[in-house]
């Protein structure tokens, strides 16, 4: 069942937040209807609890010390009744059995009439209250079965369930023990009143009663109180009277119950010892509630002869105040007791007594204190505390005890950092145990503890072990702190971390960031007021101010609000249509642009409130989100009287709000309204909504002078008319109300982790409805400042994360309100960010290693936190537990012992004893370890040994850890033989655990390999001897196999002194980090064998004599860190190996590039040489033959380049006689070598004729010479070039070629241009094979290079050849022609050792007169003569160079067949209208020149099939025969063209036509007749004289 923490569910301000809405919404209502009852019912109570207490000390005269105790027991009783009454009240509420409710609800009330008359007759009725309770009990238990059943089909939760493992409040189940205070219960149910009595009248009763109960309880008047305030409401309940005659009879009942009071108080000390009497209680402690960090002081006044002796006690255990220095204050003066609890937390709430005491008797008052923290968090540690320490109400749930479901967390999310627009995703694996399938968590995500719910922003997702949030796109109204809660049962567990979330990048350079938490407030018909918080970055010019949009849901569509930025961060938006529904945006303006728009607020409808409520849960059109709207048909026409109430409720410089009330007469229409406005002073009114008339009851007015005093009325109006207007407003002068806060104060940052840093800050004075702040950091010198919030944070305290460790950083703040941010505060003092030292966390896993009579030996491990410095030692406490019941902690040590084991003397046989440990550094004492389970202190007989403790993990890796533990404390019977080591993952179950090792561990480490990258896993050892295996050690830590970034092993060194040492670094350290060596996992104590050496983060141990004694493995572990360890092995051949080295290093040699080597020389010198690695400038050498030292001279040239480390000498010639061994001997300093090289015997003789033949070659390179010797290679083109490289040449050097010894002719004479000579072949074939020569000479001497082009050779160069043409080869071709399709390639040129084969469609071709193949010229062709459709298809041309078949492919089919054919007989037609066509075959010239009177004969053949026509034409006219011209045509071919005796008429142009079907043809020959000279004189003669006679 979920219900509020105790603690809250009795306070106000708790009651309002955890509330349902509807819930508040009735209680509301109801404190109002019973407001002047409940403070009747509290009078009356109150008076009726001093006649009760009188009457308890009248009954004490009569009753004996027993009876006394008996009636406290009575009232003990009667509270768990209560108890149980307020639970029957609550199962009431949720159960779906009315029956069962209503048994529940009887059985409560007689309960209660039975406890009443127990508290009256005393000690008689104790029997028939216990019989009462019990029934009770039942009927509540079957009640509380049936309410669980629905529970959880409820559509709300009401509130935060009780943490687990952290309650030490009243819980719901405890609430039915032994208590002596009660507690009333709010259900948080609507129906929790209503429905229990039969009528109205005794509901009102009940619930004054219920109400008067609850203010009796919340002034602390204690058990008394809540009794009568019960008897109270009994007697009301079943005595049906008025009011004033209840409350007077009540007021009589006090009065005489006082009177008995006092006068049996006056008679009691009348006694027979006149003097003595017991001790009472004047005035009683009272119980507080207070927040934490707190001081409280109970008081209370005791009477009694003698002065009776005043004990404090927590929870039933003495306060001692010795134990707890400073915490607890008791103070006793005349008669006046107190105790002052300072700086009180969670801890502190417990249940508190006085008891005072004398020879005369106890008594024993007592009171609550109720601690409250913020989300109702518990410490832990009294779960393990055992049920007598924990507090009263503190019990078992539904679920067993609280340590039922233990939840963890691991692989949690750290702080994050994120962008506007950005996908975030958070996560936590989860890990319950007990693993129980049928108990699901709920799993809880908050951000700044608001519940949060999946939306389009927010996805969650939980696939059993992992619980996972994600931002699918952030925005900073996203930014806080997030907290994941795992509800299982009625318990939870909690991990938070802080989520930031910064602006997207401007679409202006210079622009502010978008606005955030957009809301809209007060909406109404056609008006809504849109609030927003300001950005924190304003790009670094002012916001100017900002701009509202508005959308009509369901449409994209943006309309912007406002004309001009307002500056205010509220606005009310007008002109709204009523029944839509709209969203919101706002986008922030400075000098250099707008912001991009906020994140879209919620959809909000423009309707009245009650039509909003009404409507809520059946919207109509949800498609857009629009609700339908319809007023009624007016019934008749009432004119509307005046709004009421009306009050400016907002006022800016911009605008001004007004608020009223509709009027009571209005008729049965909807009315609408009209604003009017004057300047203050005048009665000039003007209506400001002159042309639609708002339906709201909120205006906002806008164009108002600024500074100026307004009154504001306003009318209404419907169809019947305008009514009257309402009273004006007070003057109401236009400005800001709300002023911008001033800069916050006294800005303090403080060290936190070693990357953020905790600032804090003073409120701003007068600041009024903050919404937040801003903090920006800055790096000192930078003059850079980063915002280290985007969403404003409130309280005056925040954490700065994401800073760089090391860094100097200077804070500053300033404060949001609507009305703006103020100015920065002051800067911070500069801090560095490192982490905060404090004190240690908790040990924990507390274990009894070995038990005696007297004495029992503690271990435990580590702290998890050693607050950021060396633990400097532990204190360890212990009690006694005496049938369940602890008593008082007494200290094990006074000085603090360093070892995590730790033997307690003294103490009592069979005795039951906690243990808590607290751990100290240099910031103090810890907090305690949780007690320990209870252990007994007896001796052990046990055979096998005791567990193994302080089992640790260090050298983690990726694939392997070292385990170290050590022995047990108890040995058993026989001495320990050896250690098991055990593991298994995390998670796995407890039968998952398996053996490391087969054989038992002499030693007490274990290096465990194997490991799997990624992986948790946990580890524990037992120890063996001769009876058996004993009891395993606590497990470890988990641990996951990984190599972290940055780790580092130890490395070996030998220094230039042969000194070896072990050298480990690390970066990580802290300023109390401390480098630990230990050889064999066990500290070095004897350091005559090792000298370490630590600088910085840098430590060196240097052995002093390696040697047989010094074999083992040496780790180096560095403390104050997360676990950054390493280690390094030195067995027998690692000692072989570094004495070695450490040898080398102490009498070093010449270290060698070479040996002696010998090279000959270009000239047939011979060389010999070696390379040093390096030498001094004090190096030399000695150079021996055969044992004699041999020195530079004529033969023997010898030079030692220091710098280079090159030592050589050079022989002009080898003789016999140098036959032998040669030494060279080097000293450097106390360095020493020395390198011989053996010439003798063939050695020698091979090495003497290459240096004779390199002799030869130089000489014969003094000329022109070849480089390289003459070759051949093809060209691009295919040709083939005959090359040599040449050198040593000069212009009078001639170059000859022959071929076959007969000189190749050159056409220009080479200049040897590159070194580089070659002779050209073109279309090389089998007639260039042969031996080609190439001759250089010139005065200096001449070489000659030969080549031969025959057999193999030729045929190599052939392939070459053959394969450059393949590769020529064009793309197969298609061509038609008379004769058919002809396809053809290509080449550079061919040669017919190209061996050429054509397929058909894979087939090879068979070559016949129809389908031929050939080449012509440089064209590869495949003919094929009257194509048919069977030569279609794939053809291919292979080219054979030798080795490769090069090929080419064309398809001749499809398109491309068709195409080709009808070419061909195109072509085909076309060649035989050209073979039968008309033609002149021959016989005409083109020119005839004839002399006049001459006789001229033409002829000429023509031919034609069908035989031509014959024309002639004489210039471009038909000519034809006549008695001078003859034409004649015979026998179909035989034309001829007769003149007997020409003229120079007859010149001219004649052209014969032949003409056919297939053709017409002309040819022209040109006739020139001529006259003789002597002819031609005569005529121009005779012609003169014809011309004078004229």
């Amino acid at each position: 069942m979920m219900s509020l923490p105790f603690y809250q569910r009795h306070h106000e301000h708790y009651d309002r937040a955890y509330r349902h809405k509807a819930l508040q919404s009735t209680v509301s209502q109801y404190q109002k209807e019973t407001k002047s009852k409940s403070a009747v019912y509290a009078q009356g109570s109150t008076a009726y609890a001093r006649g009760s207490a009188a009457y308890r000390h009248a009954s004490a005269a009569d009753f004996s010390l027993d009876s006394s105790a008996t009636y406290s027991h009575g009232s003990s009783a009667y509270d768990l009744e209560s108890a149980a009454y307020s639970y029957g009240s609550t199962a009431y509420d949720h159960s779906a059995a009315q029956s069962k409710r209503s048994a529940a609800y009887s059985l409560d009330s007689e309960s209660l009439s039975k406890s009443s008359a127990a508290y009256s007759r005393g000690s008689e009725s104790i029997n028939k209250l216990a019989a009462a309770y019990r029934l009770g009990s039942e009927a509540y238990s079957l009640g509380l079965k049936d309410s669980n059943l629905m529970i959880e089909d409820q559509s709300y939760k009401m509130s935060p369930k009780a943490k687990r493992a952290k309650q030490n409040l009243v819980s719901e189940d405890k609430e039915n023990e032994a208590v002596d205070y009660s507690v009333p219960i709010f259900t948080g149910r609507e129906v929790s009143i209503s429905g229990i009595t039969d009528t109205e009248e005794e509901r009102i009763k009940e619930s004054a009663a219920y109400v008067a109960k609850r203010n009796l309880f919340a002034t602390g008047e204690g058990v008394s109180v809540s009794k009568v305030a019960k008897s109270t409401s009994e007697e009301e309940h079943h005595e049906k009277k008025s009011r004033k005659v209840a409350i007077r009879e009540s007021a009589e009942r006090v009065a005489l119950k006082k009177t008995l009071e006092e006068t049996q108080a006056f008679h009691k000390k009348l006694n027979q010892d006149k003097l003595l009497h017991a001790p009472e209680f004047v005035i009683e402690p009272r119980s507080h509630t207070i927040w934490e960090k707190q001081n409280v002081k109970f008081h209370c006044s005791v009477a009694g002869w003698p002065a009776p002796r005043v004990t404090w006690y927590k929870n039933n255990v003495p306060i001692n105040v010795q134990t707890h220095p400073g915490k607890y204050i008791i103070e006793s003066r005349y008669g006046l007791h107190s105790l002052e609890i300072t700086t009180c937390d969670f801890d502190d709430t417990a249940q508190y007594r006085a008891s005072a005491m004398n020879v005369k008797g106890e008594i024993s008052a007592y009171a609550s204190l109720v601690v409250k923290r913020y989300k109702g968090e518990i410490d832990a540690s009294l779960l393990y505390a055992g049920t007598s320490s924990m507090p009263m109400g503190f019990g078992v749930t539904p679920h067993g005890y609280a340590s039922r479901f233990e939840i963890s967390f691991s692989d949690k999310f750290d702080v994050a950092f994120g962008r506007e627009g950005e996908t975030m995703s958070l996560g936590c694996t989860v890990v319950i145990s007990p693993d129980i399938k049928r108990f699901k968590p709920d799993i809880e995500w908050y951000r700044n503890g608001v519940l949060i719910t999946p939306s389009k922003w927010v996805q969650m997702h939980w696939s059993g072990e992992r619980a996972s949030l994600t931002l699918t796109h952030a925005n900073k109204e996203d930014e806080g702190l997030y907290t994941l809660r795992v509800v299982m049962g009625e318990y939870y567990e909690e991990y938070s971390n802080y989520v930031f979330v910064r602006d997207a990048d401007a679409e202006i350079p210079g622009a502010p960031g978008a606005p955030l938490d957009v809301q809209c407030l007060d909406a109404n018909k056609d008006y809504v007021i849109v609030s927003w918080k300001q950005p924190a970055v304003d790009g670094g010019n002012p916001i100017l101010g900002y701009f509202i949009d508005r959308c009509e849901v369901g449409t994209t569509h943006w309309t912007q609000c406002n004309e001009t930025p307002v500056k205010f961060a509220r606005f009310p938006v007008t002109g709204l249509i009523e029944g839509r529904s709209y969203i919101f945006r706002v986008r922030a303006v400075n000098k250099a642009g707008i912001s991009l728009p906020s994140r879209v607020s919620e959809p909000v409808a423009a309707l009245d409130p009650a039509d909003r409520a009404r409507l809520r849960s059946h919207p109509s059109a949800p498609w857009t989100g629009q609700i339908i709207v319809t007023e009624e048909e007016p019934a008749e026409g009432v004119v509307p009287g005046p709004p009421t109430d009306l009050q400016v409720i907002e006022a800016t410089k911009n605008y001004v709000v007004l608020s009223w009330k509709p009027p009571g007469q209005r008729g049965h229409e909807g009315i609408m309204y009209f604003v009017e406005k004057c300047v203050a002073g005048t009665e000039d009114w003007q209506r400001v909504n002159t042309e639609i008339p708002v339906k709201s009851p909120r205006f906002a007015v806008f164009d108002l002078a600024e500074g100026k005093s307004y009154c504001f009325r306003v009318r209404c109006c419907n169809s019947a008319g305008i009514g009257e207007p309402s009273e004006a407003t007070e003057a109401t002068v236009v400005d800001d109300k709300l002023d911008i806060p001033k800069a916050p104060g006294r800005i303090m940052p403080s060290r936190n982790t070693d990357t953020s840093v905790v600032v804090t800050w003073t409120e701003p004075p007068d600041a009024k409805e903050l919404v937040g702040y801003y903090i920006e950091s800055s790096v000192v010198g930078s003059g850079h400042w980063e915002p280290c919030n985007n969403n404003p944070v409130k309280g005056t305290r925040f954490i700065c994360h994401g800073l760089i460790n090391g860094e100097k950083y200077i804070f500053r703040v300033r404060a949001v309100n609507a009305a703006g941010l103020s100015e920065f505060s002051q800067d911070s003092e500069p801090i560095e960010v490192q982490a905060a030292i404090a004190a240690p966390s908790p040990p924990y896993d507390i274990t009894v290693l070995e038990s005696v009579r007297d004495s029992m030996v503690l271990g435990w491990k580590q702290p998890k936190a050693t607050g950021g410095t060396e633990i400097t030692g532990y204190y360890v406490n212990y009690r006694e537990v005496v049938n369940g019941v602890p008593g008082n902690w007494m200290e094990a040590n006074i000085k603090a012992i360093s070892e995590r084991a730790y033997r307690i003397e003294n103490l009592k046989e069979n005795m039951v004893y906690q243990f808590q440990v607290a751990a100290a550094n240099l910031a103090g004492v810890g907090t305690p370890s949780l007690p320990s389970q209870p252990f007994k202190c007896e001796e052990w007989t046990i055979a096998v040994p005791g567990p193994p403790h302080d089992v640790t993990c260090i050298e983690v890796r990726k694939d392997s850890l070292v385990l170290l533990w050590k022995e047990p404390v108890y040995t058993g019977r026989s001495p320990i033989a050896g250690y098991y080591v055990d593991m298994k993952e995390t998670e796995a179950k407890e039968e998952c655990w398996r053996s490391v090792n087969e054989k038992p561990l002499q030693k007490k480490y274990l290096k465990i390999g194997g490991l799997n990258e990624g992986v948790s896993y946990v580890f524990r050892v037992r120890a063996t001897n001769q009876a058996g295996v004993g009891k395993p050690s606590n497990v470890t830590d988990p641990v996951r196999a990984e190599t972290r970034p940055g780790t580092k092993e130890v490395v070996v060194d030998v220094d230039d002194n042969g000194v070896i040492s072990l050298n480990f670094e690390c970066d990580q350290m802290s300023p109390n980090s401390k480098f630990v060596w230990s050889k064999n996992y066990e500290p070095i104590e004897d350091d005559s064998r090792l000298n370490i050496d630590t600088k910085g983060g840098k430590s060196k141990a240097i052995f002093k004599d390696l040697g047989e004694d010094d074999l083992g493995i040496y780790s180096c572990v560095v403390t104050d860190t997360d676990g950054v360890s390493s280690s390094h092995t030195i067995d027998e051949e690692e000692m072989k190996r570094l004495l070695a080295l450490s040898h080398e290093r102490k009498f070093p040699t010449v270290p060698l590039a070479s040996e002696l080597a010998v090279e000959i020389l270009e000239k047939g010198e011979v060389r010999f040489w070696l390379q040093a690695e390096k030498l001094s400038g004090n190096a030399k050498a000695n150079f021996v033959f055969n044992d004699k030292e041999i020195f530079n001279g004529e033969k023997y040239k010898m030079k030692v380049d220091r710098n280079t480390g090159l030592i050589e000498m050079i022989m002009d010639k080898l003789e016999d006689k140098d036959e032998g061994t040669y030494t060279f001997q080097l000293q450097d300093g106390k360095a020493t070598n020395q390198s011989s090289l053996v010439l003798i015997g063939d050695v020698f003789k091979k090495l003497q004729d290459e240096a004779e033949f390199q002799r030869k070659e130089w000489h014969r390179k003094q000329g022109p010479h070849f480089v390289d010797q003459l070759g051949w290679e093809v060209t691009d083109e295919c040709n083939v070039m005959l090359k040599c490289k040449v050198a040593n040449i000069k212009k009078e050097t001639h170059i000859v070629w022959y071929k076959d010894d007969r000189e190749i002719m050159v056409d220009e004479e080479h200049d040897f241009k590159d070194g580089v000579c070659t002779l050209l072949i073109s279309d090389f074939s089998k007639k260039d094979a042969g031996t080609y020569e190439v001759i250089l000479k010139d005065d200096r001497g001449k070489d000659t290079s030969e080549l031969t082009l025959k057999d193999t050779a030729f045929a190599d160069l052939m392939n070459e050849v053959c394969r450059r043409i393949a590769l020529s080869a064009t793309d197969l071709k298609i061509q038609s022609t008379a004769e058919g399709i002809r396809l053809y390639s290509y080449v550079t040129y061919y040669v017919e050792d190209l061996r050429v084969g054509w397929v058909h469609n894979d087939t090879q071709i068979k070559f016949t007169d129809r389908v031929k193949t050939g080449v012509t010229g440089e064209q590869i062709w495949l003919q094929i003569n009257e194509p048919t459709q069977q030569d279609k298809g794939r053809y291919t041309m292979e080219l054979f160079d030798g080795k490769t078949t090069h090929k080419k492919t064309v398809d001749l089919s499809g398109q491309a067949f068709d195409e080709a054919f009808a070419e061909f007989q195109r072509l085909k037609q076309a060649a035989i209208a050209e073979k039968n066509r008309a033609r002149v075959l021959g016989g005409l010239p083109d020119v005839v020149t004839i002399q006049e009177g001459k006789a001229l004969n033409l002829s000429c053949t023509v031919w034609g099939d069908p035989t031509p026509e014959v024309s002639w034409l004489k210039n471009e006219k038909p000519f034809v025969s006549d008695a001078n011209c003859i034409l004649r045509f015979e026998h179909g071919k035989n034309v001829s063209f007769t003149i007997s005796t020409v003229s120079t008429h007859d010149s001219g142009k004649y052209s014969i036509v032949v003409k056919n079907s297939y053709g017409t043809e002309t040819s022209d020959v040109t006739v020139s007749v001529y006259i003789p000279e002597e002819e031609r004189e005569s005529e121009q003669e005779k012609t003169k004289d014809k011309k004078t006679k004229a």
